[in-house]
């Protein structure tokens, strides 16, 4: 123990002298998000345990399927329970499918051999990318077995990997590698399942970074760490030390090929997504990053770059709320402070004439949804585009609109009129113009009159939400959530792909959902079981929030990072954290009445 102390105060005072830090390491500002019941594991050196001897056929594909959570050196650990003829066949790599609880039924057994159905729910897929993808229904497979030399093995399976949701929980961590939107203004997560230990996490997550986005996300995102830029030599401490990388204080020293050429934006990027990405994924700083062997940074040579550096193009930052708490009353837009309710300034705090509000994340503008009693078949509804202390200006008109949403730019605000049409309102800020933009939903479309797809969105389209980034858009269609993917088009137009389910299996329709960062959405959704829940964007992660005060139906949602509100058939609430016993619970913002319905920034 002496020794090995010794070797840790040596090991911080080298970091401490090349650094000229006061402190050697800090705790991580945040986290990666985590499916309860996750483990920091840490596979042994030793291998993997192999099978017990004498087990039942029944209980030895029991042992299978908990083996197949490892998937090192291609499921190792599992393929020792498959005959040598099914160990060759076996293919892993066409896909791994997560399910609840398996049942193992026996359909014949003899003296040597045994057949075994596994039937299933599955609730996910993971991709050979590592992203995973919610999924429903049953799974039903068919196993043969056999006995060798006096011992039962697995000698026919269906390609893939089946692994039930405790052991893969115990096995995989979600992850989030940061790429930015193509406006270089925000980091957008895209989340990964990975099974690594410690000290080889930081290469996977740098290898990951390398290869891309997954496919899907491509069309929106953009990547630094590409093309003429490359890792350059072995990772190593923040001391060139290249044992434990990633493992306890210490930091991280980085070079990267081809990087001393990027232009002064780039780099930034470049900083900011491997920061983020390594922070996020506990891989403590200091983060020394080097192009071609020099400082990537001339500002960070001497200490490094943390957390805080990066911070403001975090998920958190970005979709932090920036005008505090408005709401719309009474057909009227008003103000939520600390001294009370007041009317906002000018037209949409005048008019009784609104049903539904958004703030652009900067509040200068509004884009809102007023009623007005036009004789038919004339459209009841108009979407008003204005500023927030000034004018506003009818830019389209419908039967319906969904409530509208900005992303973090305050470039445009999106809708749906009557259910299957979304337009994006586009304001010129130099010019104050507004242009209405039809978005291609034609993806969103097929998808519903593909009968192969699994849980394709079929409208009407009653919620759509656009991520603080802009980078994806969560919707409600038919009373299901799922997102899609912002996807830029020819002639500065957009579409909508890639849809993915997100809350699968909900027992009751969703009503409202929104964005708490990029990372996550909130969803309301009818009935008293379980009425508001957040949701990981993947779809991995289901999180009912509590009930307590909540008086059902829950109409609407409204989040940020900091703040989440709802209103129900009282009253609008905001969700609160005890400080005496440490619980949440909703408690009603005063003075806004039954009907209100709350409205934060985007």
């Amino acid at each position: 123990m002496r020794m090995r102390t010794s070797r840790l105060v040596r090991a911080l005072l080298v970091v401490s002298c090349l650094l000229g830090l006061t402190a050697c390491a800090s705790l991580p500002d945040s986290s990666a998000p985590q499916a309860l019941g996750t483990l920091d594991r840490q596979p042994t050196s030793a291998g993997p345990n192999p099978p017990i001897a004498g087990r039942e056929p029944e209980q030895l594909l029991q042992d299978f399927l908990q083996a197949t959570s490892d998937p090192t050196n291609r499921h190792q650990a599992a393929r020792q329970f498959l005959s040598p003829a099914a160990n060759v066949r076996w293919d892993d790599a066409a896909g791994t499918t997560i399910v609840d609880r398996p049942d193992t039924l026996r359909e014949s057994r003899t003296a040597d051999s045994a057949t075994y159905v596994i039937r299933a729910r599955k609730i996910g897929e993971l991709a050979a990318d590592s992203s995973y993808r919610a999924s429903d229904g049953t799974l039903e497979n068919k196993v043969e077995m056999v006995k060798i030399d006096g011992q039962w093995r697995v000698d026919d399976l269906p390609p893939g990997v089946i692994v039930d949701q405790s052991a893969f929980n115990k096995s995989y961590k979600r992850y989030s590698l940061f790429f930015p939107n193509l406006a270089g203004t925000a980091m957008v997560p895209d989340l990964r399942w990975v099974s690594a230990r410690k000290d080889q996490l930081t290469q996977k997550l740098l290898g990951m970074l390398a290869e891309g986005t997954q496919g899907a996300l491509a069309p929106a995102l953009r990547n630094p760490l590409s093309g003429q830029v490359t890792l350059r030599g072995p990772i190593t401490k923040a001391n060139g030390d290249t044992e434990n990388v990633g493992v306890g204080a210490g930091g991280v020293q980085i070079d990267f090929a081809g990087a001393s050429t990027l232009d002064p934006k780039a780099k930034e990027l470049l900083a900011t997504q491997v920061v983020l990405t390594l922070a996020g994924a506990d891989v403590l700083g200091p983060y020394v990053l080097l192009a071609d062997g020099r400082p990537l940074d001339d500002r960070y040579a001497t200490s490094g770059w943390s957390r805080g550096d990066v911070e403001s193009m975090s998920p958190d930052a970005i979709a932090h709320n920036r005008t505090g708490l408005h709401a719309v009353r009474d057909g009227s837009l008003v103000a939520v402070t600390d001294t009370g309710i007041t009317a906002a300034p000018g037209f949409f705090g005048t008019t009784h004439t609104l049903q539904s509000v958004a703030l652009s994340p900067d509040g200068q503008l509004v884009a809102a949804v007023a009623k007005y009693d036009r004789p038919e078949p004339e459209p009841q509804r108009t979407l008003i585009i204005g500023t927030y202390d000034g004018q506003g200006f009818p830019v389209a008109t419908g039967g319906t609109f969904t409530r509208p949403s900005w992303p973090a730019d305050g470039a445009s605000a999106w809708t749906v009129v009557d259910g299957d049409r979304v337009i994006r309102a586009v304001h010129d800020r130099g010019t104050g113009n507004v242009s209405v933009q039809d978005v291609d939903t034609g993806e969103l479309t097929a998808a519903a009159a593909n009968s192969n797809s699994a849980n394709p969105p079929r409208g009407p389209i009653t919620e759509l939400r656009i991520s603080p980034s802009g980078a994806r858009a969560a919707l409600i269609a038919n009373g299901k959530v799922y997102v899609a993917v912002v996807s830029p088009q020819p002639g500065g137009k957009f579409a909508l792909t890639s849809p993915l389910s997100l809350a699968v299996g909900l027992s009751t329709n969703a009503v409202s959902v929104d964005w708490q960062t990029d990372e996550k959405v909130i969803v309301t959704r009818e009935g008293n079981v379980d009425p508001v829940a957040g949701v990981i964007v993947d779809g991995s992660g289901f999180q009912p929030q509590t009930t307590q005060n909540l008086t059902p139906p829950v109409r609407v949602v409204s989040a940020s990072p900091d703040h989440e509100y709802v209103a129900d058939s009282r009253a609008v609430l905001e969700l609160t954290r005890n400080p005496e016993g440490g619980e949440y619970y909703w408690r009603e913002v005063p003075g806004l009445g039954a009907n209100a319905v709350p409205v934060t920034p985007g």
